[in-house]
């Protein structure tokens, strides 16, 4: 591998490394080649949310996301030279194990649609935004994983959206304070709970039952997409299983809170991050499971 392309990879680290939170202490379980490759996947991602998320006005934010669009395109048309290091080491990566370019086309997609659509009318419009933000950058990431069976992409699918309706919950207020709402509006009437309640932060009895109702929810993805590591390279289980494993006990959290995600941000300590990561490290290593391979280069 090149220098160009070392230093490319290189800086995906650093960006995943300040910026992964959860995500960073499951990418460093994989073998060094996927690490890099999953860098260079998040390091992309990173960028079209911080497009998006930028505090400007939507028009200059549209500016952006099309230049990233511009990149993209070269970078899978394997024309990455001069191009900022994310294209290059995703380009490098899509190349390596075959990742269909529409998948990255469709996450810019997905957070592009945030600067035209605020509000969802149910879950299916809800769903197919989280597929678009959180499924296909899955989708994506077991093709670095490896596996053969095929219904690995569907537990994937559902994967994203366990962890994106995670996000949701965990976020309504942060949300809420950009005008952004992803609770959708029928469940929210269904409840007796309404917008204005939310933009003030209010907690009351209505808004826990609506809480539960999604948290239900995000449970039955959970378990719908167990069974997507046993179809993985062995290699490549422990990354994925730490983050299940880390947003569900964010979900739990959440749930004993009695679902105060107002008052405070919920998430896991660093050192219960990395004990997590530990315990299911060590457990994928003693389990002695074979080996599937799908890299090709």
């Amino acid at each position: 591998m090149d220098s160009e392309i070392d230093r490319a990879y290189d800086h995906c680290q650093r960006v995943a490394r300040a910026r992964a939170k959860n995500f960073y202490i499951a990418f460093r379980t994989l073998p060094r080649e996927k690490r890099r490759a999953i860098y260079a996947i998040y390091a992309y991602c990173r960028l079209c949310d911080d497009a998006a998320d930028e505090d400007a006005p939507d028009e200059s934010k549209r500016r952006m996301l099309a230049e990233i669009r511009r990149g993209l395109s070269a970078a899978l048309d394997g024309d990455a030279a001069g191009l900022a290091p994310e294209f290059r080491a995703l380009s490098r990566t899509a190349a390596d194990f075959a990742i269909p370019g529409d998948y990255f086309h469709r996450i810019l997609a997905g957070v592009e649609a945030d600067l035209v659509k605020t509000r969802f009318a149910d879950f299916a419009e809800l769903r197919e935004y989280c597929y678009n933000v959180a499924s296909v950058v899955g989708l994506a990431c077991i093709e670095v994983f490896g596996y053969e069976d095929p219904r690995a992409s569907d537990y994937a699918v559902d994967m994203g959206i366990a962890l994106q309706l995670t996000n949701i919950i965990r976020d309504a207020r942060e949300d809420a304070e950009r005008d952004r709402i992803y609770i959708p509006q029928d469940e929210m009437a269904r409840f007796g709970y309404a917008e204005r309640d939310l933009m003030a932060g209010v907690v009351n009895d209505n808004f826990k039952r609506l809480m539960r109702f999604q948290a239900e929810r995000a449970r039955d993805y959970y378990e719908r997409s167990r069974p997507l590591f046993a179809l993985l390279s062995a290699e490549s289980r422990t990354c994925p299983r730490v983050l299940h494993a880390a947003y569900r006990a964010i979900l739990e959290r959440i749930e004993a809170s009695d679902y105060d995600v107002m008052s405070r941000r919920v998430g896991l300590s660093a050192t219960e991050k990395f004990a997590l990561a530990a315990r299911l490290w060590v457990g994928g290593a003693a389990s002695n499971l074979p080996v599937v391979r799908r890299f090709r280069r």
